[in-house]
């Protein structure tokens, strides 16, 4: 059985390292941080994700998925190397940061004796491979190492990144040899043989397929919400808009749902990084529309906050704010660039007292946002608030009732910024019902 090493350990490296444990492969995960190592050893993994906790238990007991800080032991343990470390937002700009991926080429490869194959999963900008192909041919010039790179790009979803991984929508493939892509093809021939596409391209097609995706995703989920914006100047109702455009099957019903936005540690970094390295390739002209798309994104935020004030009678002053949701996204614990921690935290710097609710990311929000107090009961959070802002679509939030919320509100106010919440039956219940995208609601009664 084919031994493999994951260099990084994070969400798209514990993941993958699971899932190849999974797929049959002894496989080896490697990371600097030696707590997280730690922890992946006892069979934990240092983030939520659901499912992913078990099949690293199961595979750390089987004795299949080991753990380690050694880039020694990795050279040693495997020819094949995937590369899973990340690739932030470089500060101060737009770009990618590569210099994770730069440290694991130049510690990685001068331990390399033999034939070896590096296999990137990181989302990086076009030119990359190339760059670090040219890299690695200087580190071996005066070796018999024999060290060739490829790249499989992720299209994970956070929420169901193993799902993704063991059955995804397709495998694509960036590689410079036929025996490249035959050792590629074997790993993967338990999902080809299931009826996967398996994509082979050349190096720059297969690093645009990852950017390309997230940016036509992001313009699709902008779209619906640049027409929130037209529906809550013209009195329309998105959410009709949206449910009769998706009967179109030229556009179609996925992630055309209106509301508060997209965040995460993907979209927004990407769709910038996009921008930027298509300014430097000198075609930034064709991909100006991702600025708006962005642009627009960022609004549905800044509005989000303004309609909450509106609610509020015109000012967060001693006001009570419940915030269901953390996570930038339900089924996750993650907090990067989460819409609903923005909103709160604008609404905290204009004097509004925030109590947060979320079932998985309060430890995280709670790091990031000491001032603000913490609970995973929506019900306890609601406690004398003047308004409920519900900012992740968590199915527990949909099935509070909104009877039994009203004991503990102090008004009956709600903003649903996910259009996810039955309005009806709220209002049924009493309460002042706002959305982000349909008719703007009546004044707020005066506050007690």
């Amino acid at each position: 059985m084919t031994s493999i090493t994951v260099i990084g350990t994070g969400y798209l490296g514990a993941t993958h390292a699971a899932c190849m444990a999974e797929l049959g492969y002894d496989v080896l995960g490697i990371d600097r941080d030696a707590q997280k190592i730690s922890e992946l050893s006892q069979g934990c993994a240092p983030f939520y994700e659901p499912g992913l906790n078990e099949l690293i238990a199961k595979h750390t007991a089987s004795g299949r998925l080991r753990f380690s800080t050694s880039f020694a032991e990795a050279a040693d343990f495997a020819d094949v190397h995937f590369l899973c470390v990340g690739t932030p937002q470089l500060p101060g700009s737009d770009a990618a940061d590569l210099r994770h991926v730069d440290s694991v080429i130049d510690e990685l490869v001068p331990l390399i004796d033999g034939q070896a194959l590096l296999i990137g999963k990181s989302t990086v900008p076009v030119g990359t491979c190339a760059r670090l192909g040219a890299r690695i041919a200087q580190l071996t010039a005066a070796s018999d190492a024999r060290v060739e790179l490829a790249w499989n790009p992720e299209f994970l979803r956070e929420g169901s990144a193993v799902k993704d991984t063991l059955t995804p929508d397709r495998l694509v493939v960036g590689v410079g040899s036929i025996a490249a892509e035959d050792t590629l093809r074997d790993l993967y021939r338990p999902l080809i043989n299931s009826g996967i596409p398996f994509l082979s391209m050349d190096f720059a097609t297969a690093e645009l397929v990852k950017v390309a995706a997230n940016s036509f995703l992001a313009t699709k989920i902008s779209f619906i919400n640049a027409m929130a914006e037209v529906c809550e100047a013209a009195g329309a109702d998105v959410t009709q808009l949206s449910q009769a455009l998706s009967h179109d099957p030229r556009i179609g019903g996925r992630f055309l749902s209106p509301g508060l936005g997209f965040g995460g540690g993907c979209l927004p970094k990407d769709i910038r990084g996009f921008v930027a390295r298509a300014t430097e390739l000198g075609v930034g002209h064709s991909v100006t529309f991702l600025k708006e798309v962005d642009a627009i994104n960022l609004r549905r935020r800044t509005r989000t906050v303004e309609l909450a004030r509106e609610l509020c009678g015109g000012t967060f002053e001693g006001k009570r704010i419940a915030v269901w949701g953390a996570a930038f996204k339900p089924d996750s614990d993650d907090i990067r660039d989460s819409p609903a921690l923005a909103v709160a935290d604008a609404i905290s710097d204009l004097g509004g007292h925030i109590t947060v609710c979320d079932p998985q990311a309060t430890d995280n929000a709670r790091r990031r946002h000491p001032s603000f107090s913490f609970t995973e009961d929506p019900l306890v959070a609601a406690k004398d608030a003047h308004v409920i802002l519900h900012l992740t679509e968590w199915a527990m939030f949909q099935d509070v009732d909104p009877d039994l919320a009203a004991q503990y509100a102090r008004r009956l106010c709600i903003l649903d910024a996910r259009n996810t919440l039955d309005a009806a039956r709220w209002r049924l219940a009493g309460w002042q019902c706002a959305s982000l995208g349909r008719q703007a609601p009546k004044p707020a009664p005066a506050l007690t």
